[in-house]
């Protein structure tokens, strides 16, 4: 269920951004009469507003789940708050400047950045984030709390440098395939990478057994 519940803000910015794109000349009517003001030169083309709308409604939906979060009394992950940190800053400029790379380079700098706070906060202050995320629901013995950091870091990795090839390279001047990848690609991944972490730390649990 947290899966799903993280997802709400891409499966919502793929909506609007194929909505959006459908209706391109309607898109860019709404956004030059009503989002001049956060728009550099006060108006986009029809190219570009289908992105600015998917963006926006990004930003409000991470806003609207982490307020969600609030509400129940629950926590917020600190890496959500970095997540909608970057989407604030890099989606910004993407609405502001109407300009696409902004977002796509968000992506890839997210990933990075998960992977270094994982990596630094074992390193510098002995801190294994996974196991302080989920000890309270499986217990492992050390080694393989390390090497399931050690896994997230590597993927991390990989996931923010497979957007940059994908976003600037394979895809370059074409964000609908971008934006394809970016709401099940990316997706498709992370779920067969959790599916692998699953059996595999199934097997350790149930030698502790």
């Amino acid at each position: 269920m947290k899966f799903l519940f993280d997802m709400i803000p891409v499966l919502l910015f793929f909506a609007c951004y194929k909505i959006a794109g459908m209706n391109a000349d309607a898109s860019q009517h709404f956004i030059n009469t009503y989002l001049s003001g956060i728009i550099s030169g006060g108006s986009v083309t029809p190219e570009q507003a289908p992105i600015v709308l998917a963006t926006l409604v990004g930003i409000l939906a991470t806003v609207a789940q982490i307020g969600w979060i609030k509400v129940r009394g629950r926590k917020v992950d600190g890496l959500l708050w970095a997540s909608l940190g970057m989407f604030v800053v890099f989606g910004g400029l993407t609405i502001y400047l109407h300009d696409e790379d902004f977002i796509k380079w968000k992506l890839s700098i997210v990933y990075w950045l998960f992977a270094v706070v994982l990596l630094f906060s074992d390193l510098l202050f002995k801190k294994n984030l996974m196991r302080q995320s989920m000890k309270e629901i499986i217990e492992l013995p050390d080694l393989i709390w390390t090497r399931l950091n050690l896994a997230w870091i590597a993927f991390f990795t990989f996931m923010g440098a497979l957007n940059w090839y994908l976003a600037f390279v394979l895809f370059k001047g074409n964000t609908d395939a971008w934006v394809n990848f970016k709401a099940f690609g990316a997706t498709a991944i992370m779920f067969v990478f959790i599916v692998g972490q699953t059996i595999y730390l199934s097997r350790h649990m149930k030698d502790q057994a």
